[in-house]
């Protein structure tokens, strides 16, 4: 019986690693799919009306925060793959860019957030 795994593009190549460095890097995947949810939360709770932010600084933010999670859930799956795949084949592991990416967004947003902040709090 033949070993169907999902993706096969992953398991056709190479052999099996170490059974903990692969549930760690699942772990990671997990981890990377958690903050997109956060992210999402955070996406609806900047439309909440507790939250006093003119329109344009939360329909922004929640949009910034939307591309922020979808950014995450991407560069989860690509990391994890590309980890997997390293770890098959004797490879170096993958770099730092998606991360990156997500951390320069993440701090846009937060100067965005804290200039219409300010904004508000100055009328």
């Amino acid at each position: 019986m033949t070993d169907k795994r999902f993706p096969s593009g992953v398991y056709d190549d190479g052999s099996d690693p170490n059974a903990q460095l692969s549930l760690a890097n699942e772990r990671t995947f997990l981890a990377w799919i958690r903050t997109a949810l956060a992210l999402l939360a955070g996406a609806v709770a900047v439309h909440v009306p507790a939250v006093s932010l003119d329109p344009w600084v939360a329909t922004g933010a929640s949009l910034l925060l939307l591309l922020a999670a979808a950014i995450a859930v991407v560069e989860s799956w690509r990391r994890w793959r590309a980890t997997e795949r390293a770890m098959r084949t004797g490879q170096p592991l993958p770099g730092f860019g998606g991360a990156a990416v997500l951390a320069v967004l993440l701090a846009l947003l937060i100067v965005g957030v804290a200039v219409g902040v300010i904004v508000v709090a100055l009328r």
